[in-house]
């Protein structure tokens, strides 16, 4: 009898540890904030391509105070951390600190953009490690077929949004007929993936200016630290081109325009892809900067707000202005729109700690951006956007030129508009000066 005491006093009080400790146990977990979703971004703000990340300072602090409070997401309230890194405009250090993100971070979705040299390394980084990742400002083309993409198949794990080499064709095409010329186009692209794309003889450039009937002068890809364009100038010249089209770094450009100024080239019509974007490069040519012409992503006038703040294009540019004391630029409503999609991403999702629910909620994203509307299943809902392959939804994309400003040196304005007559022309196209 008394063995038998003992041991139900031996069982009881082990039974009672047991229940006290289990309850310890769930009352920490029941308590204990949930984990942070952590967020990391690439895109270059230094080196050659340092002016396509002139606004991410902003655009990251902005969201920071957006959710400083955490955000709803799989049932709980969860803190947002974004983890921030610089690609140095070089594809080996976008790849190394992609998968620094992936592998030391261990980011639940990263997201980039700055042009194929950034986006490409990341992605694939993204693709190979199983991390979902959502991206922009890379050409589709660049960004799908210069990665292996195939059509029939696609990616499991890369999803992006952006305009593509047909549209720039276009634009550029249509700024060309908007000023006369004697109709020779001289092609000036390096051996990057960029140029390369772009200058290719099947799905680039110059069939689509053969079939509007120009002559094309292409040179053939130089080497992107050539410091030397007189080949190019002498070939240009020689054939009277009156047009020059052409996608390069801004740098890369500046040199190039500054030899065809001592050499006499000065072609009516300057069309120039990548390198013409921002505010600060074209202010940096001075009095050669005006009336140059570049494909245009997005402006202040865009008929687009922001899901999460909701404002208007022309309201986020004043707003940064305001706050940095700089000119609104391209990028600004891109890598916001970057963030719109991923916060988007997080308040859908099922399970944030899983990437295969996250990359589920990134597949069936259906949203109105400040850059426009971003999808990658279904029928898009109106004419800017459309899903040409997997894993790819387009932006809306028109022309435009940098004329004399009254607030800065220059502003971009829009002066062709033929594929989205929603976001209205601006000024009339006008030659270069001679």
């Amino acid at each position: 009898m008394e063995l038998k005491k003992q041991i139900s006093r031996r069982q009881f009080v082990q039974t009672s540890a047991g229940v006290v400790a289990a309850g310890t146990l769930l009352g920490k977990r029941a308590f204990a904030a949930a984990k942070p979703i952590k967020i990391g971004y690439v895109s270059p703000e230094t080196g050659a391509l340092a002016p396509f990340g002139e606004s991410d300072a902003f655009v990251v602090d902005s969201i920071k105070k957006l959710v400083q409070g955490g955000i709803q997401s799989g049932g709980t309230t969860r803190q947002i951390e974004l983890l921030v890194r610089d690609s140095q405009s070089s594809p080996n250090r976008a790849a190394e600190v992609a998968a620094e993100l992936i592998k030391k971070d261990r980011v639940d979705l990263m997201v980039s953009a700055g042009t194929p040299e950034t986006v490409n390394p990341v992605a694939d980084q993204c693709e190979i490690n199983q991390t979902p990742c959502v991206s922009t400002d890379d050409p589709w083309q660049s960004f799908f077929f210069s990665r292996g993409g195939k059509p029939d198949k696609g990616f499991d794990w890369t999803y992006h949004f952006f305009w593509g080499g047909e549209a720039v064709q276009k634009v550029f095409s249509e700024i060309i007929e908007l000023v006369p010329s004697n109709k020779i186009v001289g092609i000036l692209c390096g051996n990057d993936p960029d140029g390369i794309l772009w200058s290719d003889k099947k799905i680039g450039a110059p069939p689509a200016f053969e079939a509007q009937g120009f002559k094309v002068i292409d040179p053939g890809r130089f080497v992107m630290t050539n410091p030397d364009f007189s080949a190019e100038v002498a070939a240009f010249k020689d054939a009277k081109a009156d047009v020059l089209f052409g996608n390069m770094p801004f740098p890369v450009f500046s040199n190039f325009w500054s030899q065809a100024a001592q050499q006499g080239f000065r072609p009516k019509i300057v069309a120039i892809s990548k390198g013409l974007l921002m505010p600060s490069a074209i202010d940096s040519l001075g009095p050669r900067g005006k009336d140059l012409c570049t494909e245009v992503w997005w402006t202040n006038h865009h008929p687009f707000k922001s899901s999460l703040t909701g404002q208007s294009a022309m309201q986020l540019c004043e707003q940064f202005e305001a706050v940095t004391k700089k000119q609104w630029m391209q990028a600004l409503g891109f890598r916001h729109a970057l963030y719109e999609v991923a916060l988007d991403v997080f308040k859908r999702v099922q399970n944030p700690d899983s990437a295969a629910s996250v990359i589920d909620a990134v597949r069936n994203t259906k949203i109105n951006t400040i850059v426009g509307p971003v999808q990658w299943l279904g029928t898009p809902p109106n004419e800017f956007t459309k899903i040409p392959v997997k894993n790819v939804c387009t932006t809306p994309l028109v022309g435009g030129q940098w004329v004399p400003g009254k607030k800065w040196m220059y502003d971009l304005v829009v002066t062709a508009n033929k594929a989205y007559p929603l976001i209205a022309v601006q000024a009339k196209q006008v030659p270069v000066p001679a």
